[in-house]
């Protein structure tokens, strides 16, 4: 945990009362004292330095601290997702390593390749999934929390809502083993937002492929190595970081 993240609610006359894990924190793995600085933002608002007021060393914890946020949240992340509903324990993973890595919007959507009974998973409720969001955050010292968007059905989205949001997009990206195109060859601006897809294990079929080429996706490989979906999420994410700072370089 490398900020404290509160909600708006939770500071009063510019104080910030803790009594949950983050006092836990504070006491065990801070070991901060009174008239310490932490870092401190609140959830999709700035960010700063709470100074402790007051503090409860034994069980249950309690941290009071006064708050000094003058930092803007962190700018919109340049990268959307669109993500086959992988199986929960690894949509747990994804959720939090894409957040500490900067993403905007997650769509969740269906495939030919995901199980039905993914679609029950507890993980899809919003107090379940936020979570694994804020501890994204917690990890980058960032307050914007990505905005999580679930699609049970693949045609809709592909043709009734992707169209509508298309034209925000400098690059679209579609993510396949046998895609005929690489990262660089595409990645041509360092301005403008990207969306990438990525589909489940196993891949996504050809109907799907088809359905996105319509769209104007671009069907790309990292390489001949086939990855399991959380890694290959993060590998993507990496890859077209760095290429977008080749970019800038060269420009």
């Amino acid at each position: 945990m490398n900020i404290i993240l509160a909600e708006t609610g939770e500071v009063d006359a510019g104080r910030l009362t803790l009594t949950d894990h983050r006092a836990k924190h504070v006491v065990k793995v801070l070991r901060a004292e009174i008239g310490d600085c932490v870092r401190v933002g609140l959830i999709d608002g700035e960010m700063g330095l709470g100074t402790i007021l007051a503090i409860k060393k034994k069980y249950p914890f309690s941290v009071e601290m006064e708050l000094d946020l003058r930092d803007s949240p962190r700018a919109q992340p340049f990268l959307d997702l669109i993500l086959a509903l992988p199986r929960p324990i690894m949509l747990r993973r994804i959720l939090s390593q894409v957040t500490a890595l900067g993403v905007g919007t997650i769509h969740l959507i269906n495939a030919n390749r995901v199980e039905k009974s993914f679609w029950e998973a507890g993980i899809l409720e919003q107090e379940e999934y936020h979570v694994h969001l804020l501890h994204g955050l917690e990890q980058a010292v960032d307050t914007r929390l990505p905005s999580i968007q679930i699609h049970p059905e693949f045609k809709p989205f592909m043709e009734d809502l992707f169209p509508t949001i298309a034209e925000n997009y400098q690059h679209l990206l579609l993510a396949h083993p046998t895609g005929g195109q690489r990262l660089g060859d595409v990645i041509d601006s360092r301005n403008g937002r990207i969306t990438l897809a990525v589909g489940p294990e196993g891949g996504w079929v050809d109907y799907e492929v088809k359905k996105f080429q319509e769209q104007g996706f671009c069907n790309c490989s990292i390489g001949e190595r086939i990855l399991k979906v959380d890694t290959a999420v993060i590998a993507l994410h990496a890859r077209i970081s760095a290429l977008r700072e080749v970019v800038r370089e060269v420009k």
